[in-house]
């Protein structure tokens, strides 16, 4: 084993281990402060001239040359090769369960569906259970933190956005892929994102030119963030944002 995947294992050992002695329930999150509402703005401002001038020409061009079957199997390749990651996620929060039936899906999925091109394993039932680090420190008992909108990303909390840099390194694919191609899987991530951009465009638009987009996709992320989460959300304000937006 290289020094390199000696750290990685290491650090996913100490996770583990932090994983085992947290058991407490993190505090169920109510209300939307927003202390860092300025910067937020200013950040969410950012993204949406990020998006006019790159990410929406780049996925008009991308739905527009590809055609959707092509587009699919780009986006179920990038949902399996993020499954090994889900799998350590589902293990750190002592979710055997999920854990056994992700990696049966993984199974399938690599091998009947080459490589993850096609999703045959959802046609005979075997879903993907989604899960990511800001779950695994949601059930650790951390707190939700503060509301931030993140570059590129978008609407996030405090911990949700450490999450996501963790689960950039937490996926074991990055330890057994060959150095030629261990990038592919960011790369078709990418270009999922792309593909979720081209479908949803018209909602996104909206968002973007609404006079209350900010507070709208901070509700939104919020409420539906929690309710992802278990947290009992009553909201008559996302019931609207969701009857606005639906379909």
């Amino acid at each position: 084993m290289t020094k390199r995947n000696s750290k990685i294992v290491a650090a996913l050992t100490g996770l583990a281990l932090m994983g085992l002695s947290a058991c407490a329930t993190a505090p169920a999150p109510s209300g939307y402060d927003d202390p860092h509402e300025a910067k937020n703005r200013r950040t969410h401002g950012a993204n949406i001239k990020l998006d006019r001038a790159l990410v929406s020409p780049a996925s008009d061009a991308y739905g527009t040359v590809l055609p959707e079957p092509v587009r699919n199997s780009v986006s179920y390749f990038s949902d399996n090769a993020s499954l090994p990651g889900v799998v350590v996620n589902n293990l750190l929060q002592g979710n055997v369960e999920d854990a056994v039936h992700n990696t049966v899906r993984f199974a399938f999925n690599s091998t009947l569906g080459l490589l993850g091109l096609f999703d045959v394993a959802t046609d005979i039932g075997l879903e993907e259970r989604d899960s990511d680090f800001g779950e695994t420190l949601h059930v650790w008992g951390a707190p939700e933190g503060d509301y931030v909108v993140l570059p590129f990303f978008g609407p996030s909390t405090e911990r949700d956005g450490f999450g996501i840099l963790v689960d950039f390194a937490l996926n074991p694919l990055s330890l057994v892929l060959p150095t030629d191609v261990k990038h592919l899987p960011k790369a078709a991530w990418v270009l999922s994102k792309f593909g979720d951009r081209y479908q949803f465009s018209d909602t996104i638009e909206e968002f973007y030119e609404s006079e209350e987009g900010y507070d709208l996709m901070q509700l939104y992320y919020l409420d539906s963030r929690r309710y992802e989460l278990g947290v009992e959300v009553e909201d008559d304000e996302l019931e609207d944002i969701y009857d606005a937006y639906d379909g």
